[in-house]
């Protein structure tokens, strides 16, 4: 069984700063992308931001410049550090898993609340 554990999310003010992680557990075969997403009440779930396994990573237009993930490879764990945190930041984010053979696997989301 693959497990995501995700940790991280809570309540800040605008303008301030959280870091998610998620670290990946079980039997998973050769991790290739992971990232985060994000779904706020009412809307769609969207990609928040990517990194493969060599380093490169996308981002949302909203969070460029904001946002930074990064990953290390030996723990199988990703992290999403926020700055610059906005009210239209606040969803539940969740990680996401791309591995070989086409197995993708989903965290079960962690709360990210900003007031204003």
């Amino acid at each position: 069984q693959v497990q995501l554990v995700e940790s991280g999310g809570g309540l800040v003010q605008a303008g301030g700063s959280l870091r998610l992680s998620c670290a990946a557990s079980g039997s998973i075969f050769s991790i290739n992308v992971m990232g985060w997403y994000r779904q706020a009440p009412g809307k769609q779930r969207e990609l928040v931001a990517l990194i493969t396994s060599g380093g490169s990573a996308i981002y949302a237009d909203s969070v460029k410049g904001r946002f930074t993930i990064s990953r290390d490879n030996a723990k199988n764990t990703v992290y999403l550090q926020m700055n610059s945190l906005k009210p239209e930041d606040t969803a539940v984010y969740y990680c996401n898993v791309k591995a070989a053979r086409g197995n993708e696997y989903w965290g079960q989301g962690t709360q990210v609340t900003v007031s204003s």
